[in-house]
């Protein structure tokens, strides 16, 4: 065989090859359209790992905290006390298993009685994984006792403790899942509504738009600071911790359906009057069903990506309120609580470790937002990201 010959070939295989591409391509879905396209950004590849890790870390929080965030757990005897990394070597050797040292606090007059901690390197504590503790419901229904990692004696802190000797590690991993909860449900409540006041307006038009619009004004003219301070003002304090979690949730969304609802009825304005929709009316179909079955899933991809940049300012906004005290309240482990906790000038100065939950928020709402980029770019086959 010459060399013509293996030439042709080659030039054969790539040929086929670039077809069966194009072929793919042209009839491709939607969704693998916008996934192919996704795929070559890497930030929001990134984002989207980082994401995944921290919503399987929030749902898997008991599983994979040592202690109970709230009662459970509390070390007393460990106030205000700093993160314990375990480790393998020490001045004795090394071992395969991870250790801690005992550490003894006391009071000492050099640093004005504040406690001292001191490390007994002669003392090893081994961490045991897959323990027995506090009992607790997986997924809020699964009952369990395993946790993935404990000490076979004392405790261990990996970002230290609060005030009231509670792991502020299992408070993190519990602050996002709750901070989650709380956005996902003021989305979907803001979805809902945003689908079918922004549906009705842009498909009947009239004064049925004009009344709806001046509606949606009016919404979004409401202050939200405002408009939370009065209803903690008239909400009653004996309001348990979940009581107090749907209201929030639901105030969230009863105030953030109306950009989504203007985008929806700018897109049913356009595409009302396209012949597929005049063919569903002459078959008889009803307005529910057109909106429902033709309007809206013309253009489900960019109402994903809605709703995806719109998980951000929801964390946001629950974070923000329970920061100013208006929002959740302890017991319950939020992001914003824990950001509450970190505000006093004796935190700032003695108490570093209590900014560790601030990360995990940056993290949380960085990875929102590049991976509501990415959608975008991914959805819109104009971007520049795409050329």
């Amino acid at each position: 065989m010459n060399m013509k010959t293996v030439s042709a070939q080659v030039a054969g295989m790539d040929d086929s090859a670039e077809r069966r591409a194009k072929e793919a391509y042209f009839t491709a879905s939607q969704s693998q359209l916008i996934w192919s396209r996704f795929k070559k950004q890497r930030s929001a590849m990134i984002a989207a790992i980082v994401l995944l890790v921290m919503v399987v870390s929030g749902i898997f929080a008991p599983f994979l905290s040592p202690y109970d965030p709230t009662v459970a757990g509390r070390n007393k005897d460990y106030l205000n006390g700093a993160p314990t990394i375990p480790q393998f070597c020490d001045k004795n050797g090394c071992s395969l298993r991870p250790f801690l040292h005992t550490v003894e606090r006391v009071r000492s007059i050099e640093t004005n009685f504040r406690w001292v901690e001191k490390v007994n390197e002669d003392e090893r504590r081994y961490v045991q994984f897959f323990v027995e503790g506090a009992p607790y419901k997986l997924l809020g229904f699964i009952p369990m006792k395993t946790r993935l990692f404990g000490m076979d004696q004392g405790a261990i802190h990996l970002f230290g403790t609060d005030a009231a000797g509670k792991d502020i590690f299992s408070r993190t991993l519990h602050a996002i899942w709750t901070s989650l909860q709380v956005g996902s449900i003021g989305v979907f409540i803001a979805f809902f509504l945003a689908l079918i006041i922004g549906g009705v307006s842009g498909y009947y038009g009239g004064w049925i738009d004009g009344v709806i619009q001046m509606i949606t004004d009016a919404v979004r003219t409401v202050p939200a600071i405002p408009l939370f301070m009065a209803v903690a003002a008239f909400m009653p304090p004996e309001l348990s911790a979940e009581q107090r979690f749907f209201y929030i949730s639901l105030i969230l969304g009863f105030i953030g359906w109306p950009t989504l609802a203007r985008r929806v009825r700018t897109h049913l304005l356009t595409e009302r009057n396209q012949e597929y929709v005049l063919a569903a009316q002459l078959c008889g179909a009803s307005s529910s069903h057109v909106i429902r079955r033709h309007l809206l899933p013309s253009f489900t991809s960019y109402i994903i990506v809605d709703l995806v940049i719109s998980f951000p300012y929801m964390v946001l906004s629950e974070t923000a309120l329970s920061f100013i005290g208006l929002g959740l309240k302890d017991p319950v482990s939020s992001l914003g609580v824990m950001l509450q906790n970190a505000t006093s000038a004796d935190v700032m100065l003695n108490y570093q470790w209590y900014f560790i939950p601030v990360l995990f928020f940056i993290a949380l709402v960085m990875a929102f937002v590049f991976v509501g980029d990415g959608l975008r770019d991914a959805a819109d086959p104009y971007s520049e990201a795409n050329k």
